[in-house]
């Protein structure tokens, strides 16, 4: 067999991601200042040294942290109703809508409560 009848070997640029992402590049991997990094993300990472004064942090880790906060607090750009009809998993309870099922028919109350609250005199206790 020659070399013309081979095909040409084709070069496939790969780009690999670092595992360790070092300290200045984890707030722009995620898209972030460095002061808000600090504060929200670091506090929750395993800190990895490298060399003397080096600190990197694991890249999976800042993904678990990514995917974590986006369970947490992102929504669908999409309004669907699967998303709707589902809780979400940063509340506790669930919102209810429609009409008061009280209603306050006299004013009297919410005066005497006010006028509690007001009050300059102290309580005995």
């Amino acid at each position: 067999m020659s070399m013309d009848s081979e095909k040409p070997a084709t070069v496939l640029a790969i780009q690999l991601l670092p595992r360790f992402i070092r300290f200045r590049d984890a707030p722009l991997y995620l898209g972030m200042d460095r002061n808000r990094f600090n504060a929200e993300v670091r506090p929750y990472l395993t800190k990895i040294p490298i060399g003397r004064r080096g600190i990197a942090f694991d890249r999976l880790e800042l993904d678990a942290w990514v995917e974590d906060y986006k369970s947490r607090n992102g929504r669908p750009a999409k309004r669907s109703s699967i998303w709707d009809a589902e809780k979400h998993l940063a509340s506790k309870k669930e919102a209810k809508h429609g009409a008061l099922t009280r209603e306050s028919k006299d004013t009297e109350d919410w005066s005497k409560a006010v006028a509690r609250v007001t009050s300059t005199r102290r309580s005995a206790s």
